[in-house]
């Protein structure tokens, strides 16, 4: 059988290429249903979190950072655990990205505040002396965009069966209801921001991409 294999080619490749993808199978099928789901920490989007996303896909931040830790030791030595997949169940599109212009993203919620945010994003180098980061000042002034946050919330519960309303989830009611949790998310990130225009804009029912984009980035863990 060997012998008659080493002397065609062909069927010789073909049968390397089986057994090799016979065993990339068996190694890799169990791995990603482990790393699928879900993992027990994520919970969809709130409606505020919605939004900010947005403003981040808008101002293409994707573009210079990441939101994906590789498994490799300097990795994770900075970053953290390695991304497994489940990380991004509710990711609708995903946001790795390919390029780190700026450091990944993917755990900055759990080592960044509101108010270092609010300083990198009126004037990176305040914080970060080398930055070339540009100035994000127009999101201070400019409104975030809370029904279309909520109609998408709406949508992938409906479509993509999104757990909303789950015990232990992210809940979403009605409009009404949705306004009311956002008013509230938003204001624990306002009463941490100096910004005065940003403060006042909230006391008169207004929500500012930069509060939107904060809530978003602090979601990342």
């Amino acid at each position: 059988m060997f012998s008659w294999l080493e002397k065609n080619p062909f069927f010789f490749a073909v049968a390397v290429f089986v057994v090799i993808a016979y065993a990339g199978v068996i190694e890799v099928l169990p791995s990603f249903a482990d790393n699928a789901r879900p993992v027990e920490s994520k919970k969809p989007y709130t409606v505020l979190q919605l939004a900010g996303r947005h403003i981040y896909i808008q101002e293409s931040c994707n573009a210079c950072h990441s939101q994906l830790i590789r498994p490799f030791k300097s990795e994770t030595d900075r970053y953290g655990m390695y991304s497994v997949s489940g990380e991004f169940a509710y990711d609708r599109p995903f946001l790795w990205g390919s390029k780190r212009t700026g450091p990944d993203l993917a755990r900055v919620g759990n080592y960044k505040t509101p108010d270092w945010h609010e300083n990198h994003m009126w004037d990176p180098t305040s914080v970060v002396p080398t930055s070339i980061m540009p100035a994000y000042k127009h999101m201070f002034s400019k409104n975030a965009d809370i029904e279309t946050a909520y109609a998408e919330a709406v949508t992938v519960k409906k479509v993509f069966s999104v757990p909303y309303d789950i015990e232990g989830s992210t809940k979403l009611g009605s409009w009404e209801e949705a306004q009311a949790d956002v008013k509230a998310e938003a204001e624990a990130i306002v009463s941490q921001m100096k910004n005065e225009e940003v403060k006042a804009a909230f006391e008169r029912g207004e929500i500012k991409e930069i509060v939107a984009l904060i809530a978003y980035l602090q979601s990342l863990k």
